[in-house]
């Protein structure tokens, strides 16, 4: 008999070919056959790094909104004032349920406004939540106000990262990319083709993401590779994002997490905004203080804290390991959890539960790793 769990065909982004023309090791991900590793998780890591590393992330959901009045309504969703954005500028953001839970973590870009005064807005969304989001968009935007378009599936979307990388990026780009700032994002000529290009990415190194339709992300993968930049798949995305202690939706948050339980309170603008969903719990929380927050540990030795492990405190369960891996950069294992708020201060010593057996571990300052101010000549 088939096993029904395999009933169902993995989906695969238009770089696919070529992941497995390299010998990638693949994995399932959210529906999708993705790399998880090219040359190795640790190689990887370094390379980005150091010099330059590429990412095929084609799988992310991929959102336009048009219209008249899409700030006003997607103010309505985010804690984030989006009002503050100018053409060309980005903000990193959440969806929120009634109860303050991140439904997902997103980055809208905002492009600006056409002469018909119609705005045009980006939104890239986690893959193993693009279909939840946009049910949830959908339901909460008036459609004869705004128009929405699921791009997901017609566009690449490949992250170039690393101190190299936009020098490297730059021999096949017709504009000045040093022009743009973090979270800054155009719409240029890559390989002699429009595309979408953001600074913008998940490795706490400098980097831009670029949107293309697929045969142009096909020939900028093929590019890249002969200006030396290495390919790296989803297990040192992993490391490297959280070397940079940036959450991971579906174990450091979800719809049981505020962003003030999680450290994401500069995202939460209270002050400069009117009502949105969510509001009350963010605004009690605010005033009274959290309960719980996702901390940094730093294990004191070799032991690994993993996802889902006991946080111990005067020898009693207080919270639990969300990520948590050994650090290529530091050589040190390294961890996210929740705790609660009075054992959450950097210093504080903790244990970590690793098969029966409790561990010691550190509170410490995030991110764990910091990339090195550029130099200038």
């Amino acid at each position: 008999m088939t096993d029904p769990r395999r009933a169902t065909a993995l989906s695969h982004t238009p770089l696919y070919s070529l992941a497995k023309e390299l010998n990638a090791r693949m994995t399932e991900f959210s529906g999708w056959e993705m790399p998880v590793q090219y040359s190795g998780i640790t190689h990887e890591h370094h390379a980005v790094r150091s010099t330059a590393g590429m990412f095929d992330i084609s799988h992310m959901g991929k959102f336009r909104l048009t219209g008249k009045t899409v700030l006003a309504q997607i103010q309505a969703l985010v804690p984030s004032d989006l009002s503050r954005l100018q053409p060309g500028e980005a903000q990193y953001t959440v969806l929120l349920n009634d109860q303050a839970g991140i439904i997902d973590d997103l980055i809208f870009y905002y492009q600006g406004i056409d002469p018909d005064g119609i705005q045009q807005w980006v939104a890239i969304v986690n893959a193993a939540t693009t279909n939840k989001d946009k049910a949830w968009l959908l339901n909460h935007l008036d459609s004869t106000e705004v128009s929405f378009q699921d791009c997901s599936t017609d566009r690449a979307l490949i992250a170039v990262q690393g101190p190299s990388a936009i020098a490297k990026l730059q021999t096949l780009v017709t504009e000045d990319l040093s022009s743009v700032k973090a979270f800054g994002h155009l719409e240029g000529t890559i390989l002699g083709q429009p595309g979408f290009l953001a600074r913008t990415g998940y490795t706490g190194e400098d980097g831009f993401e670029v949107m293309v339709p697929p045969e142009v992300g096909v020939e900028l993968w093929k590019a890249l590779l002969t200006l030396e930049v290495v390919p790296c798949g989803l297990g040192c995305r992993d490391t490297l994002r959280l070397e940079a202690a940036m959450a991971l939706y579906g174990q450091d948050i979800d719809e049981t997490t505020t962003p003030l339980e999680a450290g994401l309170g500069w995202l939460v603008h209270l002050d400069s905004k009117a009502d949105f969903i969510g509001r009350p719990v963010l605004a009690h929380q605010k005033q009274n203080g959290v309960q719980r927050r996702l901390v940094g540990l730093q294990m004191q030795g070799r032991n690994i804290a993993r996802h889902g492990y006991p946080v111990m405190a005067n020898g009693k369960v207080a919270g639990i390991v969300t990520s948590g891996t050994q650090s290529p950069t530091l050589g040190q294992p390294i961890a996210l959890a929740y705790v609660p708020t009075e054992f959450s201060k950097p210093g504080q010593p903790l244990e970590v539960e690793i098969r029966g057996t409790s561990y010691p571990a550190i509170v410490v300052k995030r991110p764990f790793y910091r990339r090195p101010p550029a130099l200038s000549f």
